[in-house]
């Protein structure tokens, strides 16, 4: 009965150890994760051109705030020159962020919120860990509308997107 018990005991405790490195792993994931972000919020507010869109891996999608912006990696870059060439950027910094982790560690996703000219917005990507290194996979941009404005907001906007609507509806 002693043996069995120990033997229990044992292997209580190497799977204990199993979920704590796992679960380490993860935190190490992590800390790169917000690091990358918080790094690449750091280049485009520096207008760091190249640095900015070492972050985003090959056949990445930004999308903006306006409905019509998605972009590839390349026309993204196209589209952000100018202002990265002038040092009219974007200044972003993270409030909370939100992390979450597939099974086998690979790719994560998160949300969070932001401090911008906007005001507050809400980030929300994938990230893939590429060669040893997190990539941004996809990045959303969203501006952020209090429930007690919507209705101000949607009247505001009401002419723009209805000709848009429209067509979106015709192309679909």
């Amino acid at each position: 009965m002693k043996k069995i018990t120990v033997v229990y005991l044992l292997v209580l405790v190497l799977l204990s150890f199993t979920g704590i490195s796992a679960q380490t792993k993860f935190d190490k994931d992590k800390t790169q994760i917000n690091t990358m972000l918080d790094d690449f919020n750091i280049a485009a507010a520096k207008a760091d051109f190249n640095s900015y869109f070492n972050y985003f891996a090959e056949g990445s999608t930004f999308i903006g705030t306006d409905a019509t912006e998605v972009w590839d990696k390349k026309a993204f870059m196209v589209w952000a020159k100018p202002y990265f060439d002038k040092k009219k950027t974007w200044n972003f910094t993270s409030l909370k962020r939100n992390i979450y982790f597939s099974k086998d560690g690979k790719i994560a996703w998160f949300d969070e919120l932001l401090d911008t000219q906007m005001k507050i917005c809400r980030g929300s990507g994938v990230v893939e860990k590429i060669n040893g290194a997190w990539k941004v996979r996809q990045y959303v941009l969203s501006v952020t509308v209090p429930n007690d404005v919507v209705d101000k907001v949607v009247t505001e906007k009401a002419a723009i997107e209805d000709v848009l609507i429209q067509d979106l509806k015709t192309k679909k």
